[in-house]
């Protein structure tokens, strides 16, 4: 039984698992198991290039983002699984938390972060209650939200990211997979607030 999943390697996906990932050691955290699946196919960072973000040198690609973040989590915080070459295909809810099928194997775990693009074509079946019409796009895209309150779908089931209803911007995307990371550590820590920060 996983504590956590995350669905999606992308901006808001990696950037939740690298912040769950820097608390593993913590003393309230030992126990997790937080595992993400990194399908980035469908990312927007693949054809992205950035000028505009703090602390990125500018003409950064976005398909290098991608690379180097599974780098770096795998590096910095090999407790949090990869699962690789799979896709998520549904959500069945359960008495102890979630089963999430993907088209290769089945995962248990008590919470689950949907950190996937926000195009109508999502098809991760079990979400499909909650998809309505992004508030923050043109209409003319079709773009889609999982309806949420401060990026909680339902009991233990987040939303992150462009999907979670903000804006496609790459430092928005990333702030939006930290914010829930930090919800669920806070959760861990016996509901108090909880935030990680490196220092020299």
């Amino acid at each position: 039984m996983l504590d956590t999943i995350i669905i999606g390697g992308g901006a808001a996906g990696l950037s939740c698992a690298l912040v769950l990932g820097s608390a593993i050691k913590k003393d309230f955290a030992k126990e997790k198991k937080v595992a993400i699946i990194t399908h980035q196919k469908t990312s927007h960072l693949q054809n992205a290039k950035f000028n505009n973000v703090l602390g990125l040198k500018p003409g950064t690609t976005g398909a290098s983002i991608l690379t180097e973040g599974v780098i770096q989590l795998k590096t910095l915080y090999p407790e949090v699984t990869q699962i690789k070459k799979e896709k998520a295909i549904e959500i069945i809810k359960t008495q102890q938390g979630f089963n999430l099928i993907t088209n290769k194997s089945t995962y248990k775990t008590k919470r689950i972060v949907v950190a996937v693009g926000y195009t109508n074509l999502i098809t991760i079946k079990g979400l499909e209650n909650y998809i309505k019409p992004h508030p923050k796009a043109a209409q003319k895209k079709d773009r889609i939200w999982l309806e949420n309150k401060n990026h909680l779908v339902a009991s233990n089931l987040y939303v992150a990211g462009t999907l979670a209803g903000w804006r496609s911007q790459f430092a928005i995307a990333c702030g939006s997979g930290a914010h829930v990371a930090t919800d669920i550590l806070t959760l861990w820590n016996n509901g108090k607030h909880t935030k990680i920060h490196d220092k020299i």
